[in-house]
């Protein structure tokens, strides 16, 4: 395994799928949880992807423990610290964590109370790590029909407009695909545009083209996952004009199986097109999973040279949800590391 001296960004990162395997085992019996494990060897299995998973949708599925057990304000701040803590040991400067607070609203807590708690675990992070930059994305989600969780999905918009600048640095679409076409989620996108509420959104992973198209249709700017536009070479071009950065996780999907493996994932076709392509873990605990160890897969197995690792790193402090100064910063650092 590589162990590669760079300044790490990641931009596609969720809180509940990064928890420590140690703390949310903890978590579990702290709080009574019944689940079908009797020590933490047996508990690993419950929430990390298998290795032979269907699709997405039985990734999902590994969340729901995490999600259980991260219904009080004390545990979200928790991981959010220990995690901004694992990031620092490994040498990101800057990551962008993503987490959807209507999810953590089962027992007492509002959607408000969730993204104090988790800007509360941030700022203890941040204290302990003064060397690290963190913004923390709100996830709207997609949970069936648009309809179901409409309302709520909206509060997420207003509640990222509310605490741009204290933390939070943009919107997101997250969830299943599938179900319902992304267009069906335009209110979404259209109150973000209203509040001037950056966003990213999360397309073409296990879907086609057609819902890259849809969110460029929406004004992203960024895309979770996207990697399937490269079977469109027309969109491909419209993505480069537009400047769209795409948030890709390899081993993400793989294991979700929305392509065939490392060697036929479209990233490197499209990093030789031009296209402003990045690298992420997407859930570090599921998928037991670093970022250099992503790194090798690139080089290893993905036809990455380790000079291009520094291009795509670049491409992530340019489409980071931060001001220009705080760009330039990010860049002067990773060009620093340019022989």
């Amino acid at each position: 395994m590589g162990n590669y001296n760079l300044p790490k960004i990641e931009l596609h990162l969720h809180l509940d799928g990064s928890i420590l395997p140690e703390t949310a085992w903890e978590l579990v019996q702290a709080q009574g949880l019944a689940v079908h494990a009797a020590d933490l060897e047996s508990f690993l299995p419950l929430i990390m992807v298998p290795p032979h998973c269907r699709d997405v949708n039985e990734c999902l599925e590994r969340f729901e423990i995490p999600v259980e057990i991260l219904q009080e304000g004390t545990a979200l701040a928790r991981v959010t610290e220990e995690l901004i803590g694992q990031l620092a040991k490994e040498g990101v400067i800057y990551a962008e964590i993503r987490f959807a607070p209507q999810l953590h609203t089962r027992k007492m807590l509002t959607q408000r109370d969730a993204v104090e708690a988790v800007l509360a675990g941030r700022e203890a992070g941040l204290r302990a790590h003064g060397d690290i930059g963190i913004g923390i994305i709100l996830c709207a989600m997609s949970m069936g029909a648009e309809t179901v969780n409409m309302e709520e999905n909206l509060e997420t918009v207003a509640l990222t407009k509310e605490y741009l600048g204290r933390g939070v640095v943009a919107l997101d679409l997250a969830g299943a695909e599938g179900i319902v076409p992304l267009s069906n989620f335009s209110p979404v996108f259209d109150l973000a545009r209203e509040l001037q509420v950056p966003f990213t959104c999360h397309a073409g992973d296990s879907q086609g083209p057609e819902t890259v198209a849809d969110a460029l249709r929406f004004g992203a700017k960024r895309l979770g996952h996207g990697h399937h536009i490269y079977e469109d070479l027309a969109l491909c071009k419209r993505a480069m004009e537009e400047g769209v950065t795409f948030e890709i996780c390899p081993t993400s999907n793989v294991c979700c199986q929305s392509t065939a493996g490392y060697a036929e994932h479209y990233v490197k076709k499209m990093y030789d097109l031009g296209m402003r392509v990045t690298i992420n873990t997407d859930n570090r605990t599921l998928f037991d999973l670093t970022l250099d160890q992503e790194y090798d897969h690139c080089v290893q197995d993905m036809g990455f040279a380790e000079e291009e690792l520094l291009q795509m790193l670049l491409y992530a402090a340019e489409g980071a949800f931060l001001e220009e100064q705080e760009k330039a910063v990010l860049k002067k650092r990773i060009l620093a590391c340019k022989k």
